[in-house]
């Protein structure tokens, strides 16, 4: 009995769409409708997306995408089999709307709208409103051009709807969305020395990063077009170029002793050396995105130089955490720190970032990067060590500066840089390891479901390794330690340039 009234009710409903002209809209909608066949029209806005090269543009098209790889079968494959409901009878519908071959398959769920909600949904998760909100629109218009051109009762267009939405949300299950940027509490009582021109800003810009070392001579890096832009917003500005087999570190000292504000160009490895002159000269540190990945910029909210630009005239002042690893049974005064803003780590992570360096010039960054991982899984070793008084055998470590939301090898994103916390997770185990499935752990952010893997969270760490030395990475740079080190935290010790929220 109920479902006789709902159906009555759809096709009651199906018949007053059917009946309704909408001015303008009686060529749009069919050809909006048109767009959608197989996905097209969201794959391509995912691929435009993707070129705009902001980083949560890019992650809502992948989402998206994935989205629909999912809902797509579940609706066409299983839900249109299980219930193989009739295409509604169109004689109601004017032709004009039906300039096409109406689709022989059965009506229920309907795919072109479960697709339209799936990528919607996965954009939402991650875009920004100001997109996420046309994409919303366009997915709801394709919706309603099904029941408007004759395609589908709709019953079946909310079904579809709902199926989409359900898989667009359940991306989170094996990839959770990530906050837009890391929550901080603004520096009170701490006023950046801010001018319109530029001046009292000293620059430090490393030209090798975002790939300058791969198209020197033939397209500017990224750092290179950022340093551009620098010089046409802040002219009063002292911009300083990193000159080859020149010690950065030593410059962004020399640069500190005369800045009233310290902006750094490139990626994490380049902002670690500059947040160490940062904190030795306290100078608040300006972070302007130049390199390939840029987790810390991305963590402040910092995702193209013009936003670091919109930052620094906005003059708001926050305090991060800084991480560091320092020799076992010295003091901070005693110096030895290596800092870290983003993540440490040792094992075979370390040896990845070893072979993908020796062979990234030949190769570039990307394809070295697969072989290197490929060799690593061949012939990587654990490392002997004794973790917090207990012996192991450590085959990958991770040290967070701060708690990380995801749960792989190597997570991305925090929710807030000021907790005081680092976050620990280590895959310790025997002399074998089933290496296929760590990879594959890995590559799915599990790390859970490999032999031997903990996680947890302290205010310190200390590693006792067998041999002469520890090589670890720091913000992507690998760093050789003696074998027995510490692991600490400088609680809001650096404060840096925010956007407004």
């Amino acid at each position: 009995m109920l479902l006789s009234r709902l159906g009555r009710a759809d096709r009651w409903a199906f018949d007053r769409v059917a009946a309704a002209r909408l001015p303008g809209l009686e060529y749009v909608l069919p050809r909006l409708s048109r767009t959608a066949d197989h996905g097209v029209l969201w794959f391509t806005t995912a691929a435009a997306l993707g070129l705009t090269r902001r980083p949560r543009l890019r992650r809502g098209a992948l989402r998206g995408s994935i989205a629909i790889a999912v809902a797509s079968p579940m609706v066409n494959i299983l839900g249109k089999q299980a219930f193989r409901r009739a295409r509604p009878v169109v004689d109601l519908v004017p032709p004009i709307r039906i300039r096409w071959k109406l689709p022989t398959s059965h009506a229920f769920p309907s795919g072109h709208s479960a697709s339209a909600a799936a990528f919607a949904a996965g954009v939402a998760l991650e875009a920004p409103a100001a997109v996420a909100a046309p994409v919303a629109a366009t997915a709801a218009a394709v919706a309603f051009a099904r029941v408007y051109t004759g395609a589908h009762y709709p019953g079946d267009v909310l079904a579809g709807v709902g199926i989409g939405a359900l898989a667009g949300l359940g991306t989170r299950l094996v990839w959770p969305a990530r906050p837009p940027v890391a929550r901080l509490t603004r520096a009170e009582g701490e006023d950046a020395h801010v001018t319109d021109d530029g001046r009292g800003v000293v620059v430090v810009v490393n030209p090798g990063s975002g790939g300058g070392e791969a198209t020197r001579g033939i397209l500017p890096s990224s750092a290179e077009m950022a340093s551009g832009l620098l010089e046409r917003e802040l002219p009063a500005a002292e911009i300083v170029m990193l000159e080859p087999d020149q010690d950065f570190e030593k410059m962004c000292a020399e640069a500190a002793v005369r800045a009233d504000v310290l902006a750094v160009v490139g990626g994490d490895g380049t902002v670690n050396a500059a947040a160490r002159a940062a904190l030795d000269h306290d100078v608040p540190l300006l972070v302007v995105p130049g390199g390939t990945f840029d987790h810390f910029a991305r963590a402040l909210g910092v995702e193209s130089p013009a936003q670091a630009i919109a930052a620094y005239r906005a003059g708001r002042l926050s305090r991060v955490d800084v991480a560091y690893a320092a020799p076992a049974g010295t003091g901070s005064a005693e110096g030895g720190e290596r800092l870290f803003l983003n993540t440490a780590s040792f094992g075979a992570y370390t040896e990845l970032v070893d072979r993908r360096e020796r062979l990234e010039k030949r190769l570039g960054k990307w394809p070295a990067l697969a072989i290197a991982a490929v060799r690593t899984l061949r012939h990587s070793e654990p490392v002997e060590a004794v973790v917090d008084g207990h012996r192991r055998h450590v085959w990958l470590a991770f040290v967070g500066n701060g708690v990380f939301g995801s749960h792989g090898a190597a997570p991305t994103w925090r929710e807030r840089l000021d907790d005081g916390r680092l976050d620990i997770r280590m895959v310790s185990a025997g002399r074998r390891m089933p290496r296929v499935r760590a990879v594959a752990a890995v590559l799915a952010g599990h790390l859970h479901v490999v032999p031997g893997f903990r996680a947890w969270r302290a205010g310190g760490l200390e590693v006792l390794t067998d041999g002469d030395e520890l090589r670890f990475a720091r913000d992507g740079e690998v760093t050789p330690m003696p074998p027995a080190i510490r692991f600490g935290k400088h609680a809001k010790a650096l404060a840096v340039f925010r956007p407004e929220a």
